[in-house]
């Protein structure tokens, strides 16, 4: 049997620290060039999807993930612009190292207050889900 046609699988990382906020950083490329987003990417073949989100939190910020807690699943086949594409979400507040950006972010910021900040895909959702959860 053939292997079905199925959405592309991503993994995203809410980084939280107490002080400071949520790292988000500047996507570098479309889509939502320019916008704030979570750390994140698509998932390699052969690859975890915790694993995933380490290397990509790593990618672009030089951060490394200790531990990991799962945020949620993100399936709305409207969520990314490029087509269907699953998130896994995961959470994180042990980072390790000073971030800085990398790979396809542009910069990096920690944002406490969301009101009016322009964010990708449904990043302000996974946020809120992932604050919820520590709260």
């Amino acid at each position: 049997m053939s292997l079905p046609r199925t959405p592309a699988l991503t993994a995203d990382c809410v980084v939280v620290d107490p002080d400071r906020g949520v790292l988000m950083v500047r996507r570098k490329n479309p889509p939502y060039k320019g916008y704030l987003a979570l750390p994140g990417g698509f998932v390699e073949i052969g690859e975890a999807v915790e694993d995933a989100a380490r290397r990509e939190l790593k990618e672009e910020t030089s951060l490394e993930a200790m531990n990991l807690a799962l945020v949620g699943v993100y399936s709305r086949p409207d969520r990314d612009p490029r087509g269907h594409v699953c998130s896994v979400a995961f959470l994180t507040s042990d980072a390790r190292g000073e971030p800085k950006a990398g790979d396809d972010a542009e910069a990096f910021d920690w944002i406490k207050d969301f009101d009016g900040v322009a964010i990708a895909f449904d990043h302000r959702e996974i946020i809120t889900d992932a604050l919820n959860l520590i709260r």
